[in-house]
């Protein structure tokens, strides 16, 4: 009997599940996300599962984690301050695919090298001005390296790594190690979000790693990624970008092995995002064009998701501008102020209290800030620095910290570093007041709510007329939101069928009164064809109105409150690797390797050593992951053209793949 853990770190939650022999839940448990030190909530997660389960933790043969912990600090601009080198590009090439969004104001040195697309050596690597740049950075937690052509010749970004490992230490991402596809501001911005997530999955990966071993539990630990696949604690934390989608993809995988749906739309809602996707075939399908997070476009092969900022912790925004009031939620996670409550209740209630009794309304009434302990706070500036030491290690009122607008600009710069957390009025809050939760403090939720409810929309009226009509109207909002999530993730897979954007199309009028049910002049239907699964802990309180809205046959499994902690050991180990042969003149075939370009007067000779380098790659990468009954694949794909009836070989793709199941250890062995 083989008893595997799965663990989800989610942005609220981490659950843990037991599973016996890949076919039954034994036992599962939930703990609340402890941000500030995450083994706390792993810690007590799986220690109630084991509470509950009576299984002793030696007999648990493998550990896997799924985590949202990636997606949720792309989608909120959070993780490490980073600094990019950029090889062999110009200044404005910064501004392609996001690249300096994604920076946010981290340092960019666009340096003098690069190669061209056969490999070779354009222009000299200027080593002297990177430097004399070097000796001026402070602050930076991991670096990314991405040079012109380096999937066709890394050299230049290899010897950059080299530098910054000898002067700094730091961790270093180079783009040629994350993808081998050309593109090389796609590559950047990959690499750039690789490092900036580094310290903090590496952190949880640890953290978990610890926990895991105080508790007893002596079984290998896998990271589930991005694709769904599986891979090792060590193969995640030098590839963290790969974790992004990790939970989502974990969802599919669950949502398979719990309802055994060949076709459906899942939507997984958590504290932060929701996360929507389409299991085709059974089987969950890969993004062609790479991960999408947030406003990130990566070149991250994952699962074909959309990711949306929209979740059980969700901001409630009041639209207090323009002519036409409303709600918004989203997309910045914060703390619900009746979880807060039970954390600060005499801080949190005698704000709340004052507030209430004041005749004027104040600009920041119900929310809250906190610091998060324990994280580096290098390279801070002197008046980010000045806010935090204000809001210092205790829960504060926000208007009592802000004292100006540059304090707003700095507080800004605090969350998405990750070092503050704020608080205010969530759909978590409004289910409490509406009584359909009770796990925290349901008075400070009434309170937060029956603040926000006196506050006026842009055309003067006021928000609502208590804090019970806004919390159905909080909870309404997130029904209406989530449907056009869905719609547009059904209108993106249809495309092929219709020209508009997927956005214009679910939010038409004619579409909006199809799901009305229209009926005049004009009868108009709308609804999904196939089923909507609906996966998250809060999914039976939200989704039974989201599936009445799209007519939609909807399907709330059985643990689909841990979904993710159970597609966490349900995957298999996969390693894929991709390489390219060209022919930059008659007779002469080159093949790009990860060392270097080498040429081959043959072109089956050329073919046969790139596939043979790869299934050495990666049969490598998956033994080093724990994988037993390893499989290859192979499969080539060429380009050719015809030139006076002869085909002339242009370019050939030799992709190979390596899968798996995660090697389980048993009691005693």
């Amino acid at each position: 009997m083989a008893i595997l853990l799965g663990v989800d770190t989610g942005g609220t939650y981490t659950d843990a599940v037991l599973v016996e022999d890949q076919s039954r839940v034994i036992a599962s448990a939930k703990s609340l996300t402890t941000k500030h030190d995450l083994s706390l909530g792993v810690g007590r997660a799986i220690a109630q599962v084991l509470e509950d389960s009576k299984v002793p933790p030696s007999d648990i043969g493998l550990a896997s984690l799924s985590t949202t912990l990636a997606t949720n600090a792309l989608v909120e601009g959070q993780g490490g301050r980073v600094a990019l080198v950029y090889v062999g590009f110009r200044e404005v090439d910064l501004e392609s695919h996001g690249l300096r969004d994604a920076l946010a104001g981290d340092p960019a040195l666009v340096l003098t090298g690069g190669h061209d697309h056969s490999g070779r050596e354009t222009v000299a690597l200027d080593e002297t001005a990177f430097l004399a740049w070097l000796e001026t950075l402070s602050g930076v937690s991991a670096f990314a390296v991405a040079s012109q052509f380096a999937t066709r010749n890394p050299d230049h970004e290899r010897r950059i790594a080299d530098l910054l490992q000898e002067r700094t230490g730091r961790p270093v991402t180079c783009s040629h190690h994350l993808s081998s596809q050309l593109n090389g501001p796609k590559r950047a911005l990959t690499a750039v979000l690789n490092a900036r997530l580094v310290g903090m999955i590496a952190r949880l990966i640890d953290l978990t790693g610890a926990t895991l071993n105080d508790l007893g539990i002596k079984a290998p630990l896998m990271v589930v990624r991005g694709d769904g696949a599986l891979i090792s604690a060590v193969q995640a934390q030098e590839k963290p970008i790969e974790t992004i989608l990790s939970g989502p993809a974990a969802s599919l995988v669950g949502a398979r092995w719990l309802t055994g749906a060949e076709t459906a739309i899942v939507s997984d809602i958590g504290g932060t995002t929701t996360d929507i996707a389409l299991l085709r075939d059974g089987k969950p399908a890969l993004d062609p064009a790479g991960a999408r997070v947030g406003p990130w476009r990566t070149m991250v092969e994952a699962v074909a998701m959309r990711t949306t900022g929209l979740g059980g912790d969700s901001e409630v925004h009041v639209i207090d501008e323009g002519l036409t009031g409303g709600l918004y939620l989203g997309p910045r996670r914060v703390v619900p102020i009746s979880l807060l409550a039970t954390e600060a209740p005499d801080i949190v209630h005698d704000a709340l209290d004052q507030q209430v009794r004041s005749e004027t309304r104040g600009e920041h009434d119900a929310r809250f800030v906190r610091a998060v302990q324990g994280l580096d706070t290098d390279g801070l500036a002197s008046k980010d620095g000045a806010l935090l030491e204000r809001i210092g290690p205790d829960v504060q009122p926000l208007g009592s910290v802000l004292r100006s607008r540059l304090d707003g600009s700095a507080l800004q710069r605090l969350l998405r570093r990750g070092l503050v957390q704020v608080s205010g009025v969530t759909p978590s809050d409004a289910s409490h007041v509406l009584g359909w939760l009770q796990d925290w403090d349901v008075d400070a939720a009434l309170k937060a709510l029956t603040l926000m409810s006196r506050m006026s929309f842009g055309d003067g009226s006021r928000v609502s007329a208590d804090a019970g009509v806004l919390a159905q109207n909080i909870v309404n909002q997130l029904t209406e939101q989530t449907s056009l999530a869905v719609l547009e993730t059904v209108f993106a897979e249809e495309e092929a069928a219709f020209d508009p954007a997927p956005g214009l199309l679910a939010r038409h009028i004619l579409m909006r009164r199809a799901l009305d049910g229209y009926c005049g002049l004009l009868r108009l239907e709308a609804g999904l064809e196939v089923p909507l699964i609906g996966l998250g802990a809060s999914a039976p309180t939200y989704y039974p109105a989201v599936g009445k809205r799209l007519c939609a046959e909807m399907r709330l499994p059985e643990h689909a409150g841990v979904a993710n902690a159970i597609g966490a050991v349900a995957g298999l180990v996969t390693f894929q690797r991709t390489g390219t042969v060209t022919s930059p003149s008659d007779g002469c075939f080159r093949v790009h390797f990860n060392t270097g370009p080498q040429d081959f007067r043959d072109e089956n000779d050329a073919l046969q050593s790139l596939e043979t380098v790869l299934e050495h790659e990666t049969r490598a990468e998956a033994e080093r992951a724990g994988a037993s009954d390893i499989k290859l694949s192979v499969s080539r794909d060429f380009r050719k053209a015809t030139i006076e009836s002869q085909d002339v070989f242009i370019e050939a793709t030799v992709r190979v793949e390596a899968s798996g199941r995660p090697r389980i250890t048993h009691a005693g062995g």
